[in-house]
């Protein structure tokens, strides 16, 4: 029996994984004719067609189903033995965190900081961008590990794990007062809020309707530091977590408001194959009641 072309197996891997020849050859620095011959390759290899035209989209054949799913083990274990050797980086500890672009940065780097030592002994890299993805990456094993608003998605995954580190409820900031008491006095005022499709936005326009104001918004923002910067700028009424609201004060801002009923929340989400990191095995031990209380404990020093 001839040997099987392990990078023709990997090619067909990568356009399953990412639905089509274009997506492949960019994240295999390939041009598509590339990849498109070494699969025609494969398919004589193994007497048959991998994949199938349904319109413009390409889905895989019976026999593509029956090779992916020995495909997908195969390099999930391979990308799972990398992140294992790669904990290592120039004799520390590679810790590679993504961090959803809604949440907020003082708090998202309280967390890191209470499990991250500061004797040189882990390297820490931080990526932002959308809880999508995000997974999309964790998923890829470019990630050991995620923070998130929600943890929803994970249940679509049985190699995910999930768990729940705190919730605290928002605050509204304006570089202005209103006459209005709260939060009738976010009529008042233009709003800075996270946008609809981040879980924070989703409970804002519920809570706004819930309240029967008719506020006026100007500018929804995927990005928390983003509206935060505006708000600054004295552009609107914006949203914070209400930890640490002395932070946003310093910055000549007036805290309008709070309340429990629209909460942020913070999740973690891991492969279970990263259980046994150092610094996920200690944030999934620490207890972080007193900093989602709002309370200055000293970060660890570890």
């Amino acid at each position: 029996m001839l040997h099987l072309n392990y990078n023709h197996l990997y090619y067909f891997w990568m356009i399953k994984k990412k639905g089509s020849v274009a997506k492949a050859a960019e994240a295999l620095y390939l041009t598509p004719q590339t990849i498109t011959g070494q699969i025609r390759a494969l398919e004589d290899r193994l007497n048959g067609s991998l994949f199938k035209r349904v319109g413009r989209n390409l889905e895989a054949t019976e026999l593509g189903e029956l090779v992916f799913r020995y495909a997908d083990r195969m390099f999930s274990l391979s990308y799972e033995m990398l992140d294992l050797l790669n904990y290592q980086k120039d004799d520390a500890i590679l810790f590679e965190v993504g961090i959803a672009d809604a949440l907020s940065k003082a708090l998202s780097s309280r967390v890191l900081l209470s499990v991250v030592p500061n004797d040189g002994s882990m390297h820490l890299a931080c990526y932002e961008a959308t809880h999508e993805s995000l997974m999309s990456r964790l998923r890829e094993h470019k990630l050991d590990m995620i923070l998130s608003d929600c943890a929803g998605e994970s249940l679509k995954y049985p190699e995910i794990l999930s768990k729940k580190l705190g919730e605290c409820g928002v605050s509204f900031f304006s570089a202005e007062t209103y006459s209005a008491d709260f939060p009738a006095c976010l009529e008042q005022g233009p709003l800075l809020i996270p946008g609809r499709r981040t879980s924070l936005g989703q409970q804002l326009y519920r809570w706004f309707d819930e309240q029967n104001l008719n506020v006026s918004i100007l500018g929804e923002f995927d990005d928390a530091a983003m509206m935060k910067a505006f708000g600054y700028l004295k552009r609107g009424i914006f949203v914070t977590p209400s930890v640490y609201p002395q932070e946003v004060v310093s910055h000549g801002m007036h805290l309008l408001g709070e309340t429990l009923d629209v909460k942020e929340e913070y999740h973690v989400m891991f492969a279970e194959r990263m259980i046994q990191h150092p610094a996920v095995k200690r944030l999934l031990e620490t207890d972080f009641s007193d900093l989602f209380a709002g309370l200055d404990t000293q970060v660890q020093q570890c």
